[in-house]
């Protein structure tokens, strides 16, 4: 190899390592996150704080239940996750399936861009919406989280 020829591959590799620190944060603190909420159990009161939705309006949003649900993913209770939340594991994969684009975006070099078809907000719009008002149906306890 020329001299050129490593400082070039060089640069290439250390720049490649230095695109991958924010992802790779991103990565250790999500792990630490939900480390934490594995080993400290939700549905013990007094270790977290309620939803401010539930707090306030005293209804149950669609984000309602996810600690609980993150809670029975880590110790394998599928069933209980999607009691909890039936969102979690959709809510769960999209988010894999973003970083994985990220950390890929990250490792090439290449420019992370996405423009989402112009439906896509109307569409989970209606799905937050949908569930907000499932949840909170008088009689109905199959869709809350408690």
């Amino acid at each position: 190899m020329t001299q050129l020829h490593e400082a070039v591959h060089t640069d290439r590799v250390t720049g490649r390592w230095h695109r991958l620190v924010r992802p790779a944060a991103v990565g250790a603190a999500v792990a630490a996150g939900t480390a934490y909420v594995a080993a400290v159990d939700p549905n013990e009161p007094g270790h977290y704080p309620l939803c401010p939705t539930y707090a306030l309006a005293g209804i149950y949003c669609p984000g309602c239940g996810m600690l609980r649900a993150t809670h029975d993913l880590v110790h394998l209770d599928l069933a209980g996750a999607l009691a909890r939340n039936p969102l979690v594991l959709p809510i769960y994969a999209a988010l894999l399936v973003l970083f994985v684009v990220w950390l890929r975006a990250a490792w090439t070099g290449r420019p992370l861009s996405w423009d989402p078809p112009t439906w896509m907000p109307w569409v989970l719009a209606g799905v937050f919406v949908a569930v907000l008002v499932v949840r909170n149906v008088p009689g109905w306890t199959w869709a809350s989280p408690a």
